[in-house]
């Protein structure tokens, strides 16, 4: 067990001094203006880098991942069908069909679904 602890410490103090070295000799430039700018095939950027995203484009998003999550629910429910009655399977199945077609359909009529506004 005391082994086990001054090999413990011999690792953290090994890891350390690395980690401290490390910061010593490594080479800084803060005031370098390449890294700070964003990379554009070796061209200065025409416009700012940091412009906000289209929040159409992160709703799409979100709801690509929300049906995409939705359709890996709905592999094991294939599965289900060996292991439960054909009429709970058959419920179960339509009832999460029914909500997925009424999560599109409200989307739908938000205008989602819609890439140009």
């Amino acid at each position: 067990m005391l082994l086990i602890i001054y090999l413990s410490i011999f690792i953290i103090l090994i890891s350390n001094i690395m980690m401290f070295l490390s910061i010593i000799l490594s080479k800084k430039s803060f005031s370098d203006r390449e890294k700070c700018s964003p990379f554009e095939c070796g061209f200065d950027p025409k416009s700012s880098a940091r412009i906000p995203f289209s929040l159409h484009f992160f709703l799409i998003t979100m709801i690509f991942l929300i049906f995409d999550v939705e359709i890996a629910l709905i592999f094991p429910i294939i599965n289900l069908f060996k292991l439960t009655n054909f009429i709970i399977w058959t419920k179960i199945s339509f009832f999460f069909i029914l909500v997925l077609i009424f999560g599109l359909f409200h989307e739908w009529n938000q205008n989602m679904l819609n890439w140009t506004n």
